[in-house]
């Protein structure tokens, strides 16, 4: 069954690799949606795809690419309206 999960992620998440890292990831498990920074220093992902593989996603987003991130906090929250995206991408400001 698919789940589409909008996050928001805290820490040194800004200029570390942590949008590529995502995206690696993503295409790692089998994820469609986007990432990108926030103004105020967190990063925002909108991820879509079978729940199972929406799992293994957040617990690698909760890791980041050590040693150079440092993830203090994950919000996930459920988006109840799908994505409508078949690819993971970058989004930049």
């Amino acid at each position: 069954m698919k789940k589409h999960v909008h996050m928001i992620v805290d820490g040194r998440v800004q200029g570390v690799g942590f949008r590529h890292y995502t995206q690696l990831k993503a295409m790692e498990c089998s994820i469609n949606g986007w990432v990108r920074n926030r103004e105020d220093q967190k990063v925002e992902i909108d991820a879509e795809g079978e729940e199972s593989n929406i799992q293994k996603f957040i617990e690698e987003i909760k890791k980041g690419p050590s040693p150079f991130a440092s993830v203090s906090n994950v919000e996930v929250k459920v988006v109840n309206t799908p994505s409508h995206t078949n690819s993971f991408r970058v989004k930049y400001s």
